[in-house]
């Protein structure tokens, strides 16, 4: 028996929280691009939206700032159609993209079908996803949105191990978050060796490799959280941490679950574009590091054989 008093997650229809899609639900997402970017694993810039090709709109246009390459998103309230999929195809060539990320809240099977052959037939550099586009809440709690990364591109999860050491872009957003990174490091050396360079996030294990702490930074908030390691799962980590979860949610003061494969997240407004308050930011994340590293030790310590 538990005195923990459970709640029923339920899930909306999305259009109870966006009536519209070009009205609402695509400048909502414009503005919470961040939310999609981690889900996916590719940093997001917006440069548009309601992009005009021949006679039609492209939802959102984004760039990748790592590599500077164009990021089309397409987003719908319904269940997918051979009509977003055709005009997909029309945005990829008319706005020369890389990266296609297909948002719905339902997928017909030929549309993920065809989302698997362009990821296995064409080159390298592009990349195609289905995105799941969920709305969720407990009870009377506020919405809750979950991106749920349905197709990607073969490999991707070795991809994204391989960019922990993304270029540094000319342009000024990445040279802002490289001149942040640079200062921690300054501020404190023993962080230089994880060179998040121009980054959203650095990761560092924790532990005894079991979790990855991470450190993020956006223009409307930043935070830390744990995730899995790039060989774990998410399932292994929520069976790892749930016995402990009410204590690391008291000692921490953190959100036990952040969505996707996150995991007990504290969060800090402002974003880390004022330069003036890079120096108290800076020593947030370091205490954060210092304080979550000492409790997961604490309770976790090193794992043992077959763990």
């Amino acid at each position: 028996m538990t005195d923990v008093t459970f709640g029923r997650l339920m899930d909306l229809i999305p259009r109870e929280a966006w009536p519209h899609e070009a009205l609402s639900f695509t400048p909502w997402l414009a503005e919470n691009i961040d939310q999609l970017s981690e889900a996916v694993g590719i940093p997001l810039d917006i440069t548009g939206t309601e992009i005009a090709v021949d006679t039609f709109a492209a939802d959102i246009l984004a760039r990748n700032p790592s590599d500077g390459t164009v990021v089309l998103i397409e987003n719908q309230l319904d269940q997918t159609d051979h009509t977003h999929l055709g005009q997909i195809m029309t945005y990829l060539s008319g706005l020369e993209a890389h990266t296609v990320i297909w948002i719905a809240p339902k997928f017909r099977e030929p549309h993920l079908s065809a989302i698997r052959w362009l990821n296995k037939h064409t080159a390298d550099d592009f990349a195609f996803f289905a995105v799941r586009l969920r709305v969720v809440r407990i009870g009377d709690s506020p919405f809750a949105p979950i991106f749920e990364v349905l197709e990607k591109p073969n490999h991707w999860d070795r991809k994204l191990k391989e960019a922990a050491r993304p270029a540094v872009s000319n342009d000024a957003e990445s040279l802002l978050r490289a001149e942040f990174w640079n200062q921690y490091a300054e501020r404190y050396p023993e962080i230089a060796a994880v060179k998040p360079k121009s980054g959203w996030n650095y990761w560092v294990p924790v532990a005894g490799g079991r979790l990855l702490f991470s450190a993020y930074i956006a223009r409307k908030d930043c935070g830390v959280y744990v995730r899995p390691p790039w060989s774990g799962d998410r399932e292994a980590v929520a069976t790892l941490l749930m016995p402990l979860r009410d204590e690391l949610e008291r000692d921490l003061d953190a959100a036990f679950n952040g969505g996707k494969d996150h995991f007990l997240v504290r969060k800090r407004a402002p974003g880390f574009g004022m330069r003036e308050d890079w120096p108290a930011l800076v020593d947030w994340f370091e205490e954060e590091r210092r304080r979550y590293t000492a409790a997961l030790q604490a309770r976790l310590g090193e794992p043992t054989d077959g763990e």
